[in-house]
């Protein structure tokens, strides 16, 4: 046990204390490091911008019209599972949508709403080419859709004569959250 202890060549007390030290540091550090890496970039962020929110009623015609522009500035593609004026469901037959080029006012469809289809082309100066419709729709990152919502006797959201002037709600939701909007209703 003498020679042990007197023993020249072996590390001291201190210095084996202090590399056991350093070392546990940098692995601690190196799994905090792996930990916040795998967390930054695999979880992204979903993000919908919400604009140009419109709800028209034909007092002529007897019927509504909705529009909303949906711009995904999050990091990830977005599916839209439902929409919702003044918090009930619009069917998905009556829900059109379009990808918009040049970002502005959505303007008031004159064209009844059984007229609506893949082959009525976009208003002019906010993109080319028709609407579309599928029951669902998916907004990539980046992205602009102008979705309009259309039906027959008061759909959506069962807007009458008598909403013009009042506030509605239009909601969407997707997977992870809802966004909502609210806009009067106008008279067309």
């Amino acid at each position: 046990m003498k020679n042990l202890l007197k023993n020249r060549t072996a590390l001291s007390t201190v210095v084996t204390t202090l590399i056991i030290l350093v070392v546990s540091v940098l692995l601690a550090g190196v799994v905090t490091y792996f930990a916040i890496n795998v967390t930054s970039t695999r979880v992204q962020e979903e993000s919908l911008n919400l604009a140009y929110q419109h709800v028209w009623y034909s007092t002529g015609d007897q019927w509504a019209e909705a529009a909303i522009m949906i711009t995904n500035t999050g990091g990830r593609d977005v599916v839209l599972q439902k929409i919702a004026v003044r918090g009930q469901t619009v069917a998905s037959a009556e829900v059109f949508y379009f990808v918009v080029t040049t970002i502005g006012e959505l303007p008031y469809l004159s064209q009844k709403p059984n007229t609506i289809n893949a082959t009525t082309t976009v208003p002019v100066g906010l993109g080319s080419g028709s609407f579309q419709q599928t029951t669902t729709i998916i907004l990539t990152s980046g992205r602009t859709i102008a979705v309009y919502m259309r039906g027959s006797t008061t759909a959506p959201g069962s807007i009458t004569v008598n909403d013009v002037g009042l506030t509605v709600a239009i909601s969407i939701f997707t997977a992870q959250a809802t966004y909502y909007k609210e806009t009067n209703v106008n008279a067309a």
